[in-house]
C-alpha cells in the first residue's frame, strides 16, 4: 500500500473518531454503530468475518452521504469460523488455569470480504462506543478492543493492518496468506496462525515437479493473494524447468461474457493442469461456466483459500472438480466445537443478529423477531420457531471432523489469552479471596499486548505448539487434500500427504499416491507437458519466440551422450571414449592401425613380400652368372650392394604395419631413411661409374685413379653416413613416440608415430641424392651404348621422383591408417621401380637373350676399347 493511501485511510481515520484537538487528543464525530454478536467481559476481543462474499456498492452521488454497502451471500463456513472464535471464548472462561479471575468479552462483525466493509469494521472495533471521549486522554487509549481476530481475505487484511500498525493495536489472522503481510516495517502489529503463501507456494512447486508437470496454467483474482501467490509460484516454478502455460486473472464482478472468454483461454490451451489461486467465492461464477460446458480433463490444483469449500462441491461441480488436488492448514477433529455449534439458538436481542441471519437462511424461513434484512425473502416465506433441530441440516457448518480454518481461528484466540496471561502477570499473583487474580496490571495498552503475543509459546489441547517466529509467522505445516466422490455421489475431502516447510529439503513433501483419485476419478496421474520429454540419446532444444518447455528434440552429437529423458544438454564422452549408436552410453574407443589382420595390410605385406624375393632372385641370378659380361660390365660390387639396400627397403615396408609401439616408431623411419639413402648412393655411384667410362678414352683422364673401387665405396659410405648422423640426431633431439589420435576419424583411437620436423630434414637429403643422381644419369642418358645403364637408371629415378612426388599430398590427404598404407606403397612402389628398370633388363638379356651377353653385344666397336680397359681395371 502506497504512502498517499496510508495518508488517505489515517484521515479517515480522524474524521471518523474525531478531531485532535490538541494533536493526540480525540472526541468523535460520526457514528460507527455497526450490527455486532458480542458479550461484555474484562477485556473485549475484536473479530473481523466475511459472513458475506461479496458486497452490493451502491452508487455514489456526492450529493448524499453515502449509505452502508449490502453484503451479500451469506457463507456458512465463515458463520462456523465466528462460533468458533465465540466457542473458544467461552472455554477459555471456564478454564480456571487460563486466566484465572478474568472473563473474556467478544465484539464481532462481518468483513463480508471487502476492503471497505473491513475497514469499518475494524474502526468501529477500535473506538469506544460513546459519543464523546475524554478530551484528556490520547486516541486509542481507552480502546474497548486491545485486539482484533481477523481478517480472511489477503487484500482487506492489508487494508486494517497497514491502518491499525501505526498504533501498534494487534491484528491476528487466521486466513489471510499474503506473503506481503510479513513486512513487519508496514505491518509492525500483524500476526497470523496461517502460514504464508510462500510456504504454500513452496509446496505447490514442489507437488508439481514431483508429478512431472511442466505445462500448467495459472488462474487468479485482482487481489494481493492472487498476485503475490502467482508471481511466486510463477518464479519457483521457472526455476525447476517448468513454465505457464497462461495466467487469467479474473476480473473483480466478472460479467457473464468475460467468464466465457476466460473458460474459452481454458479450453483453448493444451495444458491439463490448472493452478488457482482465489477465494471460493470469487471462483464460483467461474467454475459454474466450466461445469456449464462440462470442460473435463483438467487437473485442479487448489490454493488454500478453497482447497476445502464446500460451496464448490456440490453436484454440479463433480464433473470437473473430482480428483482435484491442493493444500490445506493442518485441520483438528474437535467434537465439543460441533456441540457447541449445535445449541445456538436464534434471539431478539440485538447481537444476536448474525444468528437470525443464519438461522433464516439455513432453513428457508423467517423470524418474526429477527433484525435482518428480509427484502430477499417474500411474505411466503414459513416462520421459524427458533428451536428447529440443526442436526444434519448443513455439513459445512455442523461438519467438525477435519476443521482447519475453524481450528486457525480457534488458535488465535488461545494465543491472545496465553498473551495477556503473561501480561497479567497471572501466574505471578497469590490467589485470595479480596485479590482477584490476573487483574494487577489492569487496564493496559495494545502495545502492551502486542509484545507479550509476539513471545507466546505454548502447546495446545491437541498437542500442536503455537509460537510466532520473529516475522510473525507459525509453524509452516500443510495437509494435501484430495477431492474424491463416494459411491453416493457426496464429495469428500481426503488426505492423501502432508507437507512440512521446517524439514530438510527432499523430506518436506510426503504423499500417499495410491490413494489419489484423479480428475474423472481416473487412478494414473495425468501427464501436461507442452512437448513430451526428449528420449534418451537426444536433448531439448527450445523454440524461438516459445516458453522453454516448448522445445524440440535433437539428436546428441557424436562423441555426447544422453542417457535420461529430459536432457537439456548432452555430456562429452571422456577421454577415449565415444557414444554408441543409440548415444545413451559411453563406450572405448577402438584402436585403428594397419593391421596384418585386415585385407589391406595383407596386400601391402604380400606386396613386400614379393619384393624381397624378386630382389632376392635377381641377387641369385647375378650371383650364379657373375663372372659373365653383362654383370661385369655393370660393376658387380655395386651391383649386389643396391640390390642389398633394396631387400632392405622392401623389408622395412614391413616395419609399418601392425601396432605402431614406440621402439616400433624409433626403428622404422630410421631404418627406411637409410635404407634408401644406402640405395641412391649406390645408383648415384653407378651413374657416376657410367659418366666415368665413357671419359677414359680422353687423352690424359685417369679414371681409374679418380674414381676407383676405393672412392666408390668412400662416396657410399659418406652419403649414408651422413644420413646416419641425421638419424641419431633425430633420435636423440625430438624422438618419435607413439600416440592416440581421436581427431582423425570419429569414435575411433588412431594409433600413430610422432616423427617431429627432423624426420622433414631425413627426408628432404634423400631428396637430394636423388635429385643429384636423376641429374647425372639425365646427362649420360645418350652416351653410344647398345646397353646404355643411364637411360634406365634415368627411368628409375623417374619412377621414384613421381612415386613420392605423389605420396606428398596422398599423405597429408589420407586419415589414420591409410596415411601408413600410402607411405608402405611409395616405399614398395619406388623399389619396385629402381629394381625393375635397372636389373629387369640385364636379367631379361641373361635369361632369354644370352646370345647377346658377350662383350661384343654389349658395347660397339667406338667404345668397346674403353669400356674394356675400364671394367678390367675394376
Amino acid at each position: 500500500m502506497s504512502s498517499r493511501t496510508t495518508a488517505v485511510l489515517l484521515l479517515l481515520l480522524a474524521v471518523t473518531t474525531g478531531s485532535c484537538e490538541p494533536l493526540g487528543h480525540c472526541k468523535q464525530m460520526g457514528d460507527l454503530e455497526l450490527p455486532a454478536q458480542e458479550m461484555e467481559g474484562d477485556v473485549v476481543i475484536g473479530g473481523l468475518f466475511p459472513l458475506h462474499i461479496a458486497v452490493s456498492e451502491s452508487e455514489v452521488m456526492y450529493t448524499t452521504k453515502p449509505g452502508q454497502a449490502q453484503c451479500i451471500g451469506f457463507d456458512f463456513r465463515a458463520f462456523r469460523w465466528m462460533q468458533t472464535m465465540v466457542f473458544a471464548v467461552e472455554e477459555i472462561n471456564n478454564n480456571t488455569h487460563l486466566l484465572p479471575g478474568v472473563r473474556l468479552g467478544y465484539r464481532v462483525l462481518d468483513s463480508c470480504d471487502h476492503v471497505h466493509t473491513s475497514l469499518r469494521g475494524a474502526l468501529s472495533l477500535v473506538n469506544s462506543s460513546l459519543k464523546q471521549a475524554d478530551a484528556g486522554l490520547p486516541c486509542f487509549t481507552g480502546s474497548p478492543v486491545p485486539v482484533i481476530i481477523g481478517l480472511a481475505s489477503s487484500t482487506p487484511t492489508r487494508a486494517v493492518a497497514h491502518t491499525l500498525g501505526p498504533f501498534r493495536i494487534p491484528l491476528v489472522s487466521y486466513f489471510a496468506t499474503c506473503e506481503c503481510l510479513k513486512n513487519k516495517q508496514e505491518f509492525p502489529s500483524f500476526l497470523r496462525t496461517v502460514p504464508s503463501d510462500l510456504f504454500q507456494v513452496q509446496g505447490l512447486v514442489q507437488l508439481v515437479s514431483y508429478f512431472g508437470w511442466r505445462w500448467v496454467g495459472a488462474i487468479g483474482t485482482d487481489d494481493d493473494y492472487s498476485r503475490s501467490g502467482i508471481q511466486a509460484f510463477s518464479e519457483q516454478l521457472s526455476k525447476q524447468g517448468a513454465c505457464l502455460a497462461f495466467y487469467i486473472v479474473l476480473p473483480q464482478s466478472a460479467s457473464q461474457e468475460q467468464l466465457g472468454r476466460v473458460v474459452d483461454e481454458v479450453e483453448a490451451s493444451s495444458t491439463h493442469v490448472i493452478v488457482a489461486f482465489s477465494t471460493e467465492g470469487q471462483l464460483h461464477g467461474l467454475l459454474s461456466e466450466v461445469a456449464r460446458r462440462n470442460l473435463t480433463g483438467r487437473q485442479w490444483i487448489a490454493s488454500e483459500a478453497w482447497v476445502t469449500a464446500s460451496l464448490l462441491s456440490g453436484p454440479q461441480f463433480h464433473n470437473v472438480l473430482s480428483g482435484t488436488l491442493g493444500f490445506a492448514f493442518r485441520s483438528a477433529n474437535m467434537p465439543t466445537l460441533g456441540e457447541f455449534l449445535h445449541r445456538i439458538r436464534p434471539s431478539s436481542r440485538p447481537e444476536s443478529i448474525f444468528i437470525n441471519m443464519f438461522w433464516e437462511e439455513l432453513l428457508g424461513c423467517r423470524l418474526d423477531f429477527s433484525l435482518a434484512d428480509r427484502s430477499a425473502r417474500g411474505p411466503e416465506s414459513p416462520v421459524c420457531s427458533g428451536s428447529e433441530d440443526l442436526s444434519g441440516r448443513n455439513p459445512v457448518y455442523s461438519d467438525v471432523s477435519q476443521v482447519r480454518v475453524s481450528y486457525n481461528v480457534y488458535k488465535a484466540v488461545y494465543a491472545v489469552a496465553h498473551a495477556l496471561h503473561q501480561l497479567l502477570q497471572c501466574d505471578a499473583m497469590e490467589p485470595s479471596p479480596r485479590n482477584p487474580r490476573c487483574k494487577a496490571l489492569m487496564p493496559f495498552n495494545p502495545q502492551q499486548l502486542l509484545s507479550y503475543l509476539k513471545r507466546v509459546n505454548f502447546t495446545n489441547a491437541f498437542g500442536e505448539k503455537v509460537h510466532f517466529d520473529s516475522s510473525g509467522e507459525p509453524v509452516p505445516l500443510y495437509d494435501v487434500v484430495n477431492w474424491q466422490r463416494d459411491g453416493g455421489g457426496v464429495m469428500h475431502f481426503r488426505t492423501v500427504g502432508t507437507f512440512d516447510a521446517s524439514a530438510p529439503l527432499g523430506q518436506q513433501l510426503l504423499l500417499n499416491e495410491g490413494s489419489i483419485v484423479w480428475t474423472g476419478g481416473r487412478k494414473q496421474v495425468p501427464v501436461s507437458v507442452c512437448t513430451e520429454s526428449c528420449p534418451p540419446g537426444s536433448r531439448q532444444a527450445s523454440r524461438p519466440h516459445e516458453p522453454l518447455c516448448c522445445f524440440d528434440c535433437l539428436p546428441c552429437a557424436d562423441g555426447e551422450v544422453s542417457n535420461r529423458s529430459g536432457s537439456t544438454e548432452c555430456t562429452r564422452c571422456p577421454p577415449f571414449h565415444w557414444s554408441d549408436k543409440e548415444k545413451m552410453f559411453c563406450v572405448e574407443m577402438g584402436e585403428d592401425f594397419l593391421s596384418l589382420h585386415e585385407s589391406l595390410g595383407i596386400v601391402l605385406v604380400m606386396l613386400s613380400i614379393l619384393g624381397i624375393s624378386m630382389t632376392l632372385t635377381v641377387t641369385g641370378i647375378f650371383y650364379h652368372f657373375r663372372n659373365t659380361p653383362i654383370v661385369r660390365a655393370n660393376n658387380s660390387e655395386l651391383s649386389f650392394l643396391l640390390l642389398l639396400s633394396l631387400a632392405l627397403c622392401f623389408m622395412c615396408a614391413l616395419l609399418f604395419v601392425g601396432r605402431p609401439t614406440t621402439w616400433c616408431c624409433w626403428v622404422r623411419q630410421a631404418a627406411f631413411g637409410i635404407s634408401f639413402v644406402l640405395c641412391i648412393s649406390c645408383i648415384l655411384t653407378k651413374t657416376v661409374v657410367v659418366l666415368v667410362a665413357f671419359r677414359s678414352t680422353v687423352p690424359g683422364f685417369n679414371a681409374a685413379r679418380l674414381f676407383g673401387p676405393l672412392q666408390q665405396r668412400m662416396v657410399i659410405f659418406s652419403c649414408t653416413v651422413i644420413q646416419i648422423i641425421l638419424c641419431v640426431i633425430w633420435l636423440l633431439l625430438t624422438p618419435p613416440h607413439s600416440s592416440k589420435n581421436t581427431t582423425y576419424q570419429p569414435g575411433k583411437i588412431i594409433l600413430v608415430c610422432e616423427e617431429g620436423a627432423i624426420l622433414y630434414l631425413v627426408l628432404s637429403y634423400i631428396g637430394v641424392l636423388s635429385c643429384i643422381c636423376f641429374g647425372l644419369a639425365f646427362l649420360g642418358r645418350k652416351l653410344p651404348d647398345t646397353f646404355n645403364e643411364a637411360k634406365f637408371i634415368t627411368f628409375s629415378m623417374l619412377i621414384f621422383f613421381a612415386v613420392w612426388i605423389s605420396f606428398i599430398p596422398a599423405h597429408y590427404s589420407t586419415p589414420g591408417k591409410y596415411t601408413v598404407a600410402v607411405e608402405i606403397f611409395a616405399i614398395v612402389g619406388s623399389s619396385f621401380g629402381l629394381l625393375f628398370c635397372i636389373f629387369v633388363p640385364k636379367c631379361y638379356i641373361i635369361l632369354v637373350q644370352p646370345e647377346k651377353n658377350i662383350k661384343k653385344g654389349i658395347v660397339s666397336k667406338h667404345t668397346f676399347h674403353a669400356k674394356k680397359s675400364f671394367s678390367e681395371r675394376h
